[in-house]
């Protein structure tokens, strides 16, 4: 998922996809540690994913709280 699609969730559905790429990442590893994953490039994906989701949710929160501080 790029970043420009990112951008158009709001705050909670960029919570929820936090919470979905973290609990995918955690099945890959336990499948990389039991040997039963084949494609282990998805580790790194899914770890870039959930930084993205991180950023355009900081940048989010910092611009609410920015149009917050200016009334």
């Amino acid at each position: 998922m790029d970043a420009t699609k990112l951008r158009e969730l709001n705050l909670e559905e960029l919570q929820e996809k936090y919470r979905q790429y973290k609990e995918e990442l955690f099945n890959l590893r336990f499948q990389n540690a039991v040997g039963q994953l084949k494609n282990t490039s998805r580790i790194r994906d899914v770890r870039k994913i959930i930084a993205r989701v991180l950023t355009v949710a900081g940048e989010k929160s910092r611009a609410m709280e920015g149009s917050a501080a200016r009334r």
